[in-house]
């Protein structure tokens, strides 16, 4: 969920990463938690970045990270008046690069990482912007 969460997630680590965080947000299917999502940089006129994206497993492949995004994206645009909104994605998550560019976020900067076990991976950052809509 983030690179500093252990798995499995503890609610001291959530409950940390919200207090850091602005607009966490859930999603409910039929009374069921289905994501949850929130930006962890948020500018007026300026630069809204969506993190800690995640859907339940059990509800992956239903357009849940798809309604969460759009509704970010919304949120970023119309409360901060963002000119763009960023999302950052590590390799190892296809879900992730796949889903993004389908609601228009491109790709614009690859930064190098190092993963707990000392491996290097790569962490791809996306844009929108408000113009591009």
């Amino acid at each position: 969920m983030f690179p500093q969460a252990t798995f499995p997630l503890r609610a001291s680590q959530l409950h940390s990463a919200i207090a850091q965080r602005s607009d966490s947000s859930v999603v409910e299917m039929e009374g069921v938690l289905a994501g949850f999502a929130n930006l962890y940089r948020w500018e007026n006129n300026g630069r809204c970045s969506i993190g800690n994206l995640v859907v339940a497993p059990a509800l992956r492949g239903k357009g849940v990270a798809q309604f969460m995004l759009k509704n970010m994206i919304e949120l970023a645009f119309l409360k901060y008046e963002a000119s763009e909104v960023t999302i950052s994605c590590f390799n190892a998550n296809i879900a992730g690069l796949l889903c993004y560019p389908k609601l228009g976020f491109r790709p614009f900067e690859i930064e190098k990482r190092i993963d707990k076990h000392g491996n290097p991976v790569a962490l791809i950052h996306l844009r929108i912007s408000r113009g591009s809509l």
